[in-house]
């Protein structure tokens, strides 16, 4: 598959998308992204690169970061996570109050708000120094040691996240979180703030695309069951309220970010991110849709 020449076909012919989003103004710091930014980055299990635009220029990874975050919580406690958090899609904004309500405080999946809050509280219950954990924890997966954390971004969503502390204190009051809600909220917004280029990200994630184990460290990072189980969440939760568009026109296993990131994986073939900072109204990058939609249907590739 040429999948160079594929990347440079979609990068050609993406530009008029990259004015029509718009940035998470929410988090004042990501606000000052241009929104005319795009890069997309493949990685294969067999070591190969593609690349285009931007893929090595750094954006906050945001909630791609929660596809990391469940993966070490899977890995430190196991099946003990889902007696705090469920596993279908919300159907709801990924922040709502509402339905974390009405449902006694046990958050609908993992990657809303509320489910990576808690999945942040069982990281911070098993190991002493969790943000450096994590932060070791990327940089294997990503195979580079100069991924880091954003502290202005980290500052900048914590300053503002009102509805995120809502979140953690409603979390607590149902003892859903064992942490101080304050601490978990500073490790969240750390969390999210993982500054990841394309190519970064791409290489992070082919451990899913791997029954598990990591190709480029030969480290089994799940076991293949765990891996599956992390794709079929990408798949029906990953992409806010938005996981049946997302599925119907790209067709993968996916995470995207408010900060313009989208990582989504194809088992046994590629790993690809995309990123391009104006977002649909779910929150999800539009111009980086339109290109995986346009990959996956260039390629023939998906599981569908």
């Amino acid at each position: 598959m040429d999948y160079q020449r594929i990347l440079e076909q979609i990068y050609a012919e993406i530009r008029p998308f990259l004015s029509l989003g718009q940035v998470a103004t929410y988090i004042p710091q990501l606000a000052l992204v241009p929104r005319e930014r795009f890069g997309m980055a493949v990685h294969t299990p067999d070591g190969h690169l593609y690349a285009v635009g931007d893929a090595h220029q750094r954006f906050s990874a945001q909630s791609i970061s929660k596809v990391f975050t469940l993966t070490l919580a899977m890995k430190l406690v196991g099946e003990r996570l889902w007696e705090r958090v469920g596993r279908e899609p919300s159907g709801t904004a990924f922040n709502s109050l509402v339905q974390l309500e009405y449902e006694r405080g046990i958050p609908r999946n993992p990657f809303i708000n509320a489910g990576a809050l808690v999945v942040t509280d069982v990281i911070l219950g098993e190991l002493a120094d969790a943000d450096g954990a994590v932060l070791d924890f990327v940089r294997r997966l990503a195979g580079n040691p100069s991924v880091e954390y954003d502290l202005a971004v980290a500052r900048s969503e914590r300053a503002t996240g009102h509805r995120n502390a809502a979140l953690a204190h409603l979390l607590k009051s149902f003892g859903n979180l064992h942490n101080d809600a304050d601490r978990v909220l500073d490790a969240y917004v750390h969390d999210c703030s993982l500054a990841m280029s394309c190519v970064d990200v791409s290489r992070a994630c082919l451990y899913l695309v791997n029954g598990g184990r990591s190709p480029h460290t030969g480290e089994q990072v799940v076991s293949r069951s765990q891996a599956k189980y992390i794709k079929s969440l990408m798949l029906t939760c990953g992409t806010y309220d938005a996981v049946g568009d997302f599925a119907y026109r790209v067709g993968l296993p996916g995470k995207s970010g408010v900060g313009g990131g989208i990582v989504a994986v194809m088992p046994g073939e590629f790993s690809v991110c995309v990123w391009s900072p104006g977002l649909n109204a779910s929150g999800n990058s539009l111009a980086g849709t339109q290109a995986l939609e346009w990959f996956t249907t260039e390629t023939g590739i998906s599981i569908f």
